[in-house]
């Protein structure tokens, strides 16, 4: 069980992390797929969270999944991703959305991706 301190020490860092923002720079739909830029690993010089961002989306993933993975808010997931789009340092691919209606096949994928966390 995480006490009190361990779960206040993680919502700071998680504050430091972001530079206290709680919105992307850009849209980023919790179901938007990441994938890593490069093949290489990130080095000392980026933080932890970035490193571990990086080496997830080596398999596609929905920014959701992250979020999950790393067992942090989606909303320090999706400033985080965006972040990382700036650098180069991974690629986001936006839903496309029809007459503002969710295709079957994103709702499948988004399924799929739930059913192996």
């Amino acid at each position: 069980m995480t006490s009190w301190n361990e779960e206040r020490s993680s919502l700071v860092r998680m504050y430091a992390v972001t530079g206290g923002r709680t919105t992307p720079r850009t849209n980023l739909a919790m179901e938007a797929l990441v994938s890593s830029a490069t093949s290489a690993q990130l080095g000392p010089t980026y933080s932890r969270e970035y490193r571990a961002i990086s080496e997830l989306c080596r398999q596609v993933r929905s920014v959701a999944e992250v979020s999950a993975l790393l067992a942090v808010p989606i909303g320090v997931a999706r400033v985080l991703i965006a972040d990382m789009e700036a650098e180069g340092l991974v690629r986001i691919y936006q839903p496309q959305l029809e007459a503002g209606a969710p295709q079957l096949n994103l709702l499948e994928r988004v399924l799929s991706g739930l059913r192996r966390l």
